[in-house]
Parts: structure tokens; sequence; C-alpha cells
């Protein structure tokens, strides 16, 4: 006798940053009628990664050519613009300096230049004297202007998502505990005893992403390992007109503390990039031993710490000192001083991590039976929430 089984939906999705609701989005935009359920766990959307960011939209200039967040980046930018102004959302086309200040970037400044024209980016190379056409009070010794950079509300843009997607959110639901049968679909037990079914089930879930693969049956080799960014708010705005930047180390997924002025006028200022002692530690006090033992546990971490404890000793003198992370501003901005930088709120980047310390540098998608993974996707995936979305949501229609 076959059993019949009473879904709850067609596609389940855990997660309700901007990829999750993105991707609901995309799933009723593509198939009317497929039903869609997002379970986050916090009271609202966008809390974590989506919500504790800077707001810029990338351009994608730094990005490999080829890579998905190289093609999803620069297509995301221009649809996020798009979808900004259709839905009355803060935004601004503001473009971006990204400023050499030592003689040893000027390779790295000018390989920027060939990756952004890679990418179909339209870039300018400024000398020391032009920096001042766009920013009087920045200093460097050559910069590249990318005017397709842009800032936006990026909650804004995550409610908007949920209210045009149609699905049903179920906000303060935590899932403990997924089964997954591929003959018949996914259970999902939240933190309150209930048991929500779909055919599909689909995570992005961001910084427990791994853990909810696990939850499922998959077992991804990789880990989300997390890093803190700290920012401060520049107390003399008038300092800075928009967006400025040092030019990144290539190999690091950060791009070094920046100056960004938001939709609100305020700049901010950093982030700088230490390791968390939780998944969700937004600052020195929070420390959850199971996730930290997690972390130590995995053998990429410490092949990390092992490659890079000169960058990772730099970076957390900068955390326990405003004096040092001051020096780093000041490269850009020689006229900052400690009592212009006001703390403000952190984030924590979903890093993902290979066994061998692997850094994943790109948007990382895997799918099991009934399920669709998204492992990894930080910066810039807001910017490229919109075709992200897309193909999470193809993949999802195809398992159905």
């Amino acid at each position: 006798m076959r059993v019949r089984i009473t879904y709850d939906c067609d596609v389940l999705v855990i997660g309700g940053g901007i990829v999750g609701l993105s991707t609901a989005y995309a799933i009723t935009r593509a198939a009317p009628g497929t039903r869609v359920t997002v379970l986050e766990k916090e009271p609202g959307p966008a809390r974590h990664q989506t919500g504790r960011n800077s707001g810029v939209i990338h351009s994608g200039i730094y990005y490999r050519p080829g890579s998905l967040k190289a093609r999803y980046a620069v297509r995301g930018a221009a649809e996020m613009v798009k979808f900004c102004a259709e839905y009355g959302i803060p935004h601004a086309v503001t473009g971006k300096l990204i400023v050499a200040t030592d003689r040893a970037e000027l390779p790295r400044l000018h390989a920027l230049v060939q990756r952004g024209r890679e990418n179909g980016i339209p870039v300018r190379e400024l000398g020391a004297s032009q920096i001042s056409e766009y920013e009087p009070e920045v200093r460097g010794l050559a910069a590249i202007h990318v005017g397709t950079t842009g800032i936006c509300d990026f909650v804004a843009v995550a409610r908007q998502l949920a209210h045009g997607s149609g699905a049903e959110i179920r906000y303060g639901t935590r899932v403990v505990r997924v089964d997954r049968r591929p003959e018949r679909g996914v259970a999902v037990l939240t933190a309150a005893g209930d048991v929500v079914r779909g055919r599909v089930l689909v995570n992005c879930a961001g910084l427990q992403c791994d853990e909810i693969a696990r939850l499922t049956g998959d077992a991804p080799d990789m880990r989300i390992v997390p890093f803190r960014g700290e920012y401060y708010e520049l107390a003399r705005p008038e300092l800075v007109r928009g967006l400025v930047y040092p030019v990144p180390d290539p190999a690091f997924p950060f791009l070094g503390v920046h100056l960004t002025r938001g939709i609100d006028g305020g700049v901010h200022v950093g982030p700088n990039a230490v390791p968390a002692l939780a998944r969700e530690g937004y600052g020195w006090g929070t420390v959850r031993p199971r996730e930290l033992g997690s972390t130590l546990a995995w053998p990429g971490s410490w092949q990390i710490a092992r490659r890079h404890w000169r960058y990772g000793a730099g970076e957390l003198r900068r955390s326990l000192s405003k004096r040092a992370f001051t020096e780093a501003v000041g490269r850009l901005l020689p006229g900052v001083s400690e009592g212009d930088l006001v703390p403000t709120a952190a984030g924590v980047r979903a890093q993902a991590v290979l066994r061998d310390g692997t850094l994943v540098d790109d948007f990382l998608i895997r799918e099991g039976a009934r399920t669709v993974h998204v492992l990894n996707a930080p910066s810039p995936a807001a910017t490229a929430s919109l075709p992200i979305g897309r193909e999470v949501a193809r993949r999802a229609l195809s398992a159905l």
C-alpha cells in the first residue's frame, strides 16, 4: 500500500537572508503556483551577513574572469540598481576609488585595471594629482575609479524580496533536525516541535549552512570558519565624499579597511578580519565552545593559521588597538585621528574553508538528493543576490 504524504510546500528554504529570499522570489517568478516556505530562526529578515555589511553594490572588478562571483556581481549590480529604482528602495550609483599608497601595490593596481576590462567594467586610471578630483582628503601614488559601484539598503531589498515572493515566511523558526528521503522529500523539525514537509530543501543558512548540510545527510568537504569584521563610524563624514578602498591582497578574499559613505550619509570605516569565537560572534565577549571547538577541530583552520599568521597578527593588532586601526585608515586618509573613529556594529563573514586550508574564493553551490546547498556566499553575495537566486531556483525546480 502506497503512503500518501501531505506536503506543506513544494520548496522549503532554510535561511531568510537576501540569498534565501531572492531564491524564494525567483522560484515563484519562474514557476507561478509553486508553494515556497522560508524558515528563518531570527525574528525578522536579513539579521546577519545581509544586514551587517557596508551596503556596497560591488562592481565585480576584483573577481576572477569567468567565475560565478565575476559574472553574477557584474550582472547583479545592474539588476540591483534597477530593482531598487523600481521599488523605491534608497540607493545611489556613486563610483569608487581604489588607491595605491605604496609602490609595491602599483603592479596589483594595474592588474585590477586589466581584470576590470576583462570583466567588462569601465575603469579610469588616475595619477596622484587626479585623486583629489574625487576625494580631496585622500592621498595615494595612483588610483583607479570604478564608475559602476554603488550603495543601497540591502535590508530593504530583502524585505521587498520577501513580500514580492508570495512565499510563506516563518520567522523565529530554528531548524534542529532534517529527515531527507530521496524517494519522498524532506521533513524538518523545528525547535518549537513543529514538523514542516517539503518536496525539495534549499539550504541558504549562511553562517550555519554547513551544519544544515550535515543535518540533511550530505557531508560537504568544507567548514564555515567565521571571520568578524569590525567597523567604526567616521565622526567627521565630510572627510570622505564617496567610497575609498585600498588595493587588496590577492591571497585573501578580504578587501582591507575601506571608507564607505552609506545611503544614510554616514561613513563606515572598516572592516578588518579576525577569527570570531562563535558563528555569530559579533564581539570578543561572545564565545560558544561547541562552535569554537568545531572550528578548531577542522584541519583547514590550522592550515590557515600556519600559512597566514603574519597577516592574521596584523588584523588582530588592529582589532585590539584603535591606534593601529587608525594608522591603517591614515594611509588613505591622512587627516583622520583616533577621535574621528566611533565604534559601530560588527559583522561576521561566513567563509568556507577546505580541508587543506584553502579559502574558497567563489560562490559554492552543491546539490544532493532533493537538496540544494549554498555553501559559500559571502561578499559580493548581496550585490549578486538576484542572479544567485535564479541559479539556485533553477536547480531547486529541476529537483522537483
